[in-house]
């Protein structure tokens, strides 16, 4: 998917209040509190000497439209790997391995049908993808799995249902993600463009804002983090 312009605008304006807030340098907190290193498809180790990071910030230099550079330079790299790589993917749904016998949980905005993916009408074909994938979790992991997530969508009662209440019983805040999709793809809808209705008020709050410590109560929602042993997801999906 490539992402609208409005998405990247957005980032910019987040990135300059934090320079007026902070005083820091706008090159550290394009990386620090932006995905943009992320969406050039360069990882997630966020070396700041990496040559095509260099390459952008050049740009940024020599530019007076700081949003018409950045949005034409993503546009370079639009087909560069920016997303998680996964073992699977059913639906909506896919899974990642992590360290130590986890799997985590990612979500896409994937159905075709002209419905939210997450709506009442699709409830039973998400179970069904959920299904599924642990089916095939089930074939080819050990007993021993733990199911992470990260994600705002953890918020969304709609999104939760979907999952064992035990599982979704564990969630907590994790702070300082302002790099991360989880925490900026809340402002996406499904064709990668912007939603309007979250927008408005993350930048009034913005606006308003005066703490980089409280920056975080700029987003509509923040990023949950959840986890469970892989048998309570058998047992919810009847596997």
């Amino acid at each position: 998917m490539v992402y609208a312009k409005a998405f990247f605008d957005l980032q910019l304006q987040f990135a300059h209040k934090v320079t007026e807030l902070s005083g820091l340098p706008l090159t550290h907190v394009l990386l620090k509190y932006t995905n943009l290193y992320i969406r050039f498809g360069l990882g997630r180790d966020f070396h700041p000497a990496h040559p095509v990071w260099q390459a952008y910030l050049a740009g940024l230099q020599d530019t007076h439209d700081r949003q018409d550079w950045t949005y034409r330079f993503y546009l370079t790299r639009a087909e560069a790997m920016a997303g998680p790589p996964v073992v699977a993917t059913f639906g909506c749904f896919s899974y990642a391995l992590l360290r130590g016998d986890r799997i985590r949980l990612h979500f896409q905005n994937a159905d075709t049908e002209g419905h939210s993916s997450l709506s009442v009408a699709c409830l039973r074909q998400r179970r069904a993808d959920l299904t599924a994938l642990f089916e095939h979790v089930q074939r080819t992991l050990p007993e021993r799995v733990q199911v992470v997530g990260v994600s705002w969508l953890y918020n969304l009662e709609a999104y939760h249902r979907l999952f064992p209440v035990s599982y979704i019983a564990t969630a907590r805040v994790i702070s300082d993600r302002f790099h991360s999709m989880p925490l900026w793809g809340q402002f996406l809808d499904r064709h990668g463009g912007i939603k309007e209705s979250m927008t408005r008020p993350f930048l009034e709050h913005l606006e308003r804002q005066v703490s980089v410590e409280r920056l975080h109560e700029c987003f509509p929602f923040q990023v949950l983090t959840v986890e469970a042993p892989v048998r309570e997801f058998y047992d919810c999906y009847g596997l």
